[in-house]
C-alpha cells in the first residue's frame, strides 16, 4: 500500500478580530491536509502556523512536500511515522501535527472507529470549554460577553496597560467564572501585583503570565498565587514538563506547538505522573484542528478549545460545544465532515 499526501490553504475569517497581547487580526490561514491510502480511503488534518513558533501556511506547504516522502507505506505505523517525520524535518511542529492527524484519522476510518475509541476514553468524560473574550473596546468586549452567553466559562485575554479595566469592563457584564491568559505580558513584579485584582474579579485560572524563558518567575508567580497557574508559551512538548515541576500547577498542549497526537498524549502522561494539572488549548482553526484535539479531552482538566466557535464560518463539523460541554462526534476517526 502506498499513501499519498495533499494539501491546500484554508482562509478563515473570525466574527471579530481576534486580538491578544502580541496583537491579532480577522483573517486567519491554515492548511487542511488530506493523506489518501490505495483503496481511496482519506485522512483529515490540520495545521495552524503562527509566527511566534516560526511558522507561517507558506513553510507549513514547503514541510509538506518533505514530509510526503516520509509517509509510511502502512497508515497503521504510527510510531514509525512520527518518527520519521522528525527526523525528516525537526521542527515545523503544526506541519507535523497536520499529518499525524491525517494518519489518526485514517487509521480510525480503516477500523470504523472514533478516535476515542482508540484510545479506550469515554466521551461523555469531556470537560467544558471556556470561551475567549479577546481585546477590544469596552463596549465590544461588553458586546462579546453577551455572544458569549452559551459559554459557561469565559477566558479573558489580558498584557495591555488597562486590564483591571478589561476585568471590571467584563465582570460588570456578567457573574460566569473567568479564566485568565496573560501571554507571556507581565514582568514579575506586574503578575504579583495582578494576583489580588484577579481574585477580586474572581479569576479561577491564570495561564502564562511571564515570557516563556522565566522559569525562576512563573515559580514565584505560583507561590504567590492561590489559583492554578499555567504554562503555555513555556511548554512546547514532553521533555519541557519535568524542569517545570514546581514552578508551574499545569501545562496547556496544544497540537500546533506539540507536533503530533502521540506526542500530545505523551505529554499528559508525563504531566500526570508528576501530579500536574493538564489543559489543552488551540489555535485559531477549522473543526477538524479542534477535533483532532477534543478526542483526548476525557483526559484533561482544563479545556480552551473555541477556536472554531469563534469563526464566522466554519467549513466543517466535527466536535461541536453544547452548553459549554465538548460533544465529540460518532463517526470513524476525527468524525469530521465538510460543511
Amino acid at each position: 500500500m502506498s499513501l499519498h499526501l495533499e494539501a491546500e490553504i484554508l482562509e478563515l475569517t473570525t466574527r471579530h478580530p481576534f486580538l491578544i497581547a502580541r496583537g491579532g487580526q480577522a483573517l486567519h490561514h491554515t492548511v487542511w491536509v488530506r493523506v489518501r491510502d490505495d483503496d481511496g480511503c482519506v485522512g483529515w488534518g490540520e495545521a495552524a502556523p503562527t509566527t511566534y513558533y516560526g511558522e507561517t501556511p507558506e513553510t507549513v506547504l514547503a514541510a509538506l512536500n518533505v514530509y510526503a516522502a516520509q509517509l509510511p507505506h502502512d497508515p497503521f505505523e504510527l510510531e514509525v511515522a512520527e518518527r520519521a517525520l522528525k527526523n525528516a524535518l525537526g521542527e515545523n511542529p503544526a506541519a507535523r501535527a497536520a499529518v499525524s492527524t491525517a494518519l489518526h484519522d485514517l487509521v480510525g476510518k480503516r477500523l470504523g472507529v472514533p478516535l476515542y475509541r482508540l484510545w479506550g476514553l469515554d466521551p461523555k468524560a469531556t470537560p467544558i470549554s471556556t470561551f475567549t473574550i479577546g481585546l477590544d473596546t469596552s463596549d465590544k468586549m461588553r458586546a462579546k460577553v453577551l455572544e458569549a452567553e452559551p459559554y459557561p466559562v469565559l477566558k479573558v485575554k489580558l498584557g495591555t496597560n488597562r486590564d483591571e479595566e478589561i476585568l471590571r469592563t467584563i465582570r460588570g457584564a456578567t457573574d460566569k467564572e473567568l479564566r485568565v491568559d496573560a501571554n507571556c505580558s507581565w514582568t514579575r513584579k506586574q503578575a504579583i501585583r495582578m494576583l489580588p485584582v484577579l481574585e477580586e474579579f474572581g479569576v479561577t485560572v491564570l495561564e502564562q503570565p511571564l515570557p516563556a524563558h522565566d522559569r525562576d518567575g512563573l515559580a514565584a508567580v505560583t507561590r504567590a498565587a492561590r489559583m492554578p497557574v499555567i504554562a503555555d508559551e513555556s511548554c512546547l512538548v514532553a521533555s519541557d514538563i519535568p524542569p517545570l515541576v514546581g514552578a508551574v500547577d499545569g501545562i496547556n498542549i496544544k497540537l500546533a506547538k506539540c507536533g503530533s497526537l502521540r506526542e500530545a498524549l505523551r505529554m499528559i502522561a508525563v504531566a500526570r505522573a508528576h501530579g500536574m494539572m493538564v489543559m489543552v488549548g488551540c489555535m485559531i482553526e477549522s473543526s477538524i484542528g479542534i477535533t483532532a484535539a477534543a478526542h483526548f479531552t476525557p483526559l484533561v482538566d482544563i479545556v480552551d478549545l473555541d477556536g472554531a466557535a469563534l469563526l464566522a464560518a466554519d467549513p466543517f463539523v466535527g466536535a461541536t460545544i453544547d452548553r459549554g460541554r465538548i460533544v465529540l462526534p460518532s463517526g470513524p476517526g476525527l468524525g469530521v465532515r465538510a460543511r
